[in-house]
């Protein structure tokens, strides 16, 4: 039976949605996930913006190393490796007699650990100068712990907070505590104060950089001595000359080779991009190093994956990398814009410039000098002699027997004015002529000029090197003054001219000069 329906009764109404009349926010993005592996965190990320101030300032140094508690403070693992390797390399040397397959043979066994280190440790991994294959990454890996350097993550480490605090108490080589103490005193004895803070959070999820940390005393021992070791005597039959020079002898020369970066390369050489910290460029430093000696280079463009710029410069490193680039092994060869590179070495060029442009003796600034009248002129003229130039007044008494045109054409000026004579009118004279001509001047005339006033400015003075600080002081200086302008007795109306880096107007004799 079907239900009626009670017409009485409201029909059902649908729901009336809530309207939020409060203004809409934009969605907020979820919070980034918190790292639970504060190994992953960079290590530097909490670090103030006064850190290396703050540092030095609230953190004590430990007292310095004294001769009663000399034993204490030096760091045994470092120093055993440091003086059993020349030993027994110097022992292998007197006892074992160097065959020439395994003179070769240690040569290129150095070239591969070295590489290693170079390439490895240094270009690729402390400053991401490249990218490598995992074939590339592991040979560099496996060949850098036969170097006996410390495993890649600790070497890095390192190299990264030299880099970050050069020259500073937090460097932990730092080449201003001497020459001796870059080179290896910094691993023998405990350092002073803790290396600044450097993140290599970005290593720790290589499986490579990895490997090589958990196995790094296995591969030491393997690629250090084992294999130098088993490859002359299996080949040659000359397992004791491998030891001694393809394993000692050749950790001696790679360990020195690496330490001259740290030292000598912060001493010896030139600063043709930067003076401002102690790393230097020169060719000594590159050869024992396997190219790393342009070291000047490399700390002002650290992520360049080359030490040396120019072609014939010795750099073994960046020909590796650049053969490995071309065999497909390494890619994303990081190289700084070369229009940079310049604006660094033209900024060093200008610094010896201007070097060497203080040491010279330049000409007296016209607004040092006194301003002579045309009549004290004529009649000082009669005491000594007085030749008018551009404007300035010139002392030639003694170059009378010096110029080279004879002593009758400058006494025939005296008194006078020579500018046209001497501008081309008798003969168009030399840069020299006007640069010791400018040496003679002794005064300016009161007045105008009739020459226009680059003529009167020396060649040698035309173009000068000048800091920020003194260009902004010229621009400061009053664009008139009457000290700095010269005078022509010549008749004519007035108009504006410049002398000696002064505005001023030649008016005619009767009239008054205004600056």
């Amino acid at each position: 039976m079907a239900r009626g329906v009670d017409v009485a009764s409201p029909m059902p109404r649908k729901a009336t949605p809530v309207i939020n009349e409060m203004p809409l926010t934009p969605p907020q993005s979820p919070p980034p996930e918190k790292r639970v592996d504060n190994y992953l965190e960079p290590s530097d990320i909490h670090i103030p913006d006064n850190y290396v101030q703050h540092t030095l300032a609230t953190v004590p140094a430990l007292p310095p190393v004294k001769l009663r508690n000399i034993l204490k403070e030096v760091q045994w693992i470092s120093f055993t490796a440091l003086t059993v390797t020349p030993i027994l390399a110097i022992y292998g040397a007197f006892t074992t007699k160097l065959r020439w397959e395994t003179a070769l043979f240690s040569v290129f066994w150095y070239y591969v650990t070295g590489l290693g280190v170079t390439a490895g440790y240094h270009r690729l991994w402390a400053h991401r100068a490249y990218n490598a294959s995992k074939p590339l990454e592991y040979f560099l890996a496996i060949a850098g712990a036969g170097a006996v350097q410390g495993s890649i993550k600790w070497w890095s480490r390192g190299h990264r907070a030299h880099h970050r605090y050069t020259d500073t108490d937090l460097d932990p080589y730092g080449a201003h505590h001497g020459l001796l103490w870059s080179h290896v005193g910094w691993m023998v004895m405990k350092p002073r104060r803790k290396p600044g803070v450097a993140d290599v959070s970005d290593l720790a999820n290589n499986p490579v950089i990895r490997f090589q940390h958990r196995w790094y005393l296995e591969l030491l021992i393997l690629v250090a001595f084992i294999i130098p070791t088993i490859v002359p005597g299996l080949l040659w039959s000359d397992y004791r000359g491998g030891y001694f020079y393809a394993g000692a002898a050749r950790l001696l020369f790679v360990h020195h080779s690496t330490f001259c970066v740290n030292s000598l390369a912060h001493w010896l050489g030139e600063t043709p991009f930067d003076d401002k910290h102690t790393p230097r460029d020169h060719v000594i430093t590159a050869l024992v190093t396997i190219g790393e000696g342009y070291h000047n280079f490399h700390h002002q463009f650290p992520m360049d994956y080359r030490n040396a710029i120019k072609w014939y410069q010795y750099d073994p490193t960046k020909w590796f990398i650049a053969v490995c680039h071309k065999l497909g092994l390494a890619s994303h060869l990081k190289v700084f814009p070369e229009n940079e590179v310049a604006k660094g070495q033209l900024t060093m060029q200008l610094k010896k410039l201007r070097a060497k442009q203080d040491r010279l003796v330049w000409p007296t600034d016209s607004k040092d000098m006194p301003v002579i009248t045309w009549d004290s002129f004529q009649e000082q003229s009669k005491d000594r002699p007085l030749v008018l130039v551009s404007g300035f007044i010139h002392d030639v008494s003694a170059f009378l027997d010096e110029h080279p045109g004879g002593r009758h054409l400058l006494t025939k000026n005296i008194g006078r004015d020579a500018t046209t004579a001497f501008h081309g009118g008798v003969y168009d004279h030399s840069n020299a002529a006007h640069n010791l001509l400018a040496m003679m001047r002794v005064g300016v005339l009161h007045g105008g000029l009739e020459q226009e006033s680059e003529k009167a400015v020396p060649p040698s003075q035309k173009l000068r090197v000048l800091k920020v600080s003194e260009l902004a002081a010229l621009s400061r200086r009053p664009s008139s003054i009457v000290s700095s302008v010269a005078y022509s007795p010549a008749a004519g109306t007035a108009r504006p001219v410049t002398a000696g880096g002064g505005l001023g107007f030649k008016h005619d004799n009767n009239e008054e000069a205004k600056s």
